[in-house]
């Protein structure tokens, strides 16, 4: 567990000054329902069931959240845990597989007596897993980023309120892509759940632009090489719109770099390509002047929020964006703060509905769906959001971020309405 001391961490920002309410972070020691531990009226913690991918093509992600989770924690924990309980987070490795997930999910609530789950990431895993939820009557936090949640395809016990779904990120990033590199897109994507909604969603998101999509290319997440692919980009694309993911992400990009050189199409990507891949790698020298969507940056920028910087302490993060600890364990900058804000949404709904036990799973559902604005601060260092309790989906503002040097410098922050679309469903009518 990392710990970080008193120190000061930015214009006078200190662990001890958040904890005593400085700036966003006073909702730490004032949210409805705060008492110590002495204080509470149970002891026995609140057992969150961390549903992680220790193993499988998600381990890199599920590494850092882990670490980003433990890091929180102990924060919550500093400042009188929820309710006055300590928070104790029980790991379960799915192995990044929908039907491990599944049996993960009825393990936590018949065998470890959790009080919710939380913390899955790739979109097969959440989908496979959220029916027994439902079925087990347990609330579902998920830190996933796909579209499966706002949809309301699954059940109201599952809610995405700490990082972006897909839908709402391309839509922001399509008007500065049709505007800055061109509007004729070749979509290379991985095929399933996560990279179907790039497939879904951008097209519509870049024909508003003016654009058009001239070739979608969907390739299995776990190939391991893409040479037999790149000859299916059509001639005439102006900016190759690449996302991909797993443990074949590195040879990728090498292998895109290697067919066109530095003479082919604008590159746009999503950070996925490259989460816990260090820029300066060989290889990935074509990627210079090209451009990523971020959630977060993985690089410090110059004009980094005092929050911002605090929780980049606290995780153990260098100005890189690598392990305090190892300057080549590369961190997943880009989604893992959805852990730490995702706690944080947990911890101010079980406050707000006084959640003593299992009997209150409801309540705080209802409790989190009655949440609204969500201002940015040590508790949300990704900044400002919305949370849309009808879709149980947050809306927040997203980084377009270019290669630099081998590094991500920030060149655009989308607004949060730039992202906003309608519902199409509503968890508050249905029943439990």
């Amino acid at each position: 567990m990392n710990r970080i001391n008193n120190q000061a961490v930015g214009n006078g920002l200190t662990r001890r000054s958040v904890l005593k309410g400085a700036g966003a972070g006073a909702a730490l020691l004032s949210a409805p329902g705060f008492v110590r531990y002495a204080q509470a009226q149970s002891s026995e913690p609140i057992r969150i069931g961390f549903q992680c991918h220790r193993t499988g093509i998600g381990a890199p992600y599920g590494r850092w959240y882990d670490r980003v989770t433990t890091a929180a924690v102990e924060l919550i924990n500093e400042a009188g845990g929820i309710n006055g309980r300590p928070v104790e987070i029980i790991i379960e490795d799915d192995g990044t597989d929908a039907a491990r997930g599944s049996e993960v999910v009825e393990k936590f609530v018949r065998q470890h007596k959790v009080d919710l789950i939380y913390g899955t990431l790739f979109s097969h895993v959440v989908v496979g897993s959220a029916p027994t939820a439902g079925e087990l009557k347990v609330p579902y936090y998920v830190v996933s980023e796909g579209y499966h949640v706002a949809s309301g395809k699954l059940n109201r016990y599952c809610v995405q309120p700490g990082i972006t779904d897909v839908k709402a990120q391309v839509r922001s990033v399509a008007p500065w892509i049709a505007s800055n590199l061109g509007k004729k897109v070749t979509l290379v994507y991985p095929d399933y759940a996560f990279g179907h909604d790039h497939r879904d969603y951008f097209r519509p998101a870049i024909e508003a632009q003016g654009g058009e999509v001239v070739a979608m290319i969907p390739i299995p997440p776990t190939e391991t090489s893409f040479t037999r692919y790149l000859p299916q980009i059509p001639r005439n694309t102006d900016v190759i719109y690449h996302v991909m993911v797993g443990p074949a992400v590195l040879t990728f990009v090498k292998e895109l770099g290697e067919f066109f050189g530095r003479g082919g199409p604008q590159l746009f990507g999503f950070i996925d390509s490259l989460e816990a891949v260090d820029l300066r790698s060989p290889g990935l020298e074509f990627l210079e002047g090209s451009h990523f969507w971020e959630g977060m940056p993985r690089y410090a920028q110059a004009d980094m929020p005092d929050y911002e910087k605090f929780y980049r302490d606290a995780v153990g993060l260098d100005e890189n964006g690598a392990s305090v600890n190892d300057p080549r364990d590369i961190s997943t900058a880009g989604h893992m703060f959805g852990c730490w804000e995702t706690l944080y949404i947990i911890k101010q709904a079980m406050e707000a509905c006084g959640y003593r036990g299992p009997q209150d799973r409801e309540a705080m559902i209802e409790a989190t769906e009655a949440i609204t604005e969500i201002p940015a601060g040590t508790e949300h260092p990704q900044g400002r959001k919305i949370f849309d309790g009808r879709i149980h989906q947050v809306f927040g503002e997203q980084n377009i971020s270019r290669v630099k040097d081998g590094r991500l410098e920030v060149v655009h922050r989308t607004s949060i309405d730039d992202g906003r679309y309608e519902p199409e469903a509503d968890y508050t009518t249905m029943s439990f």
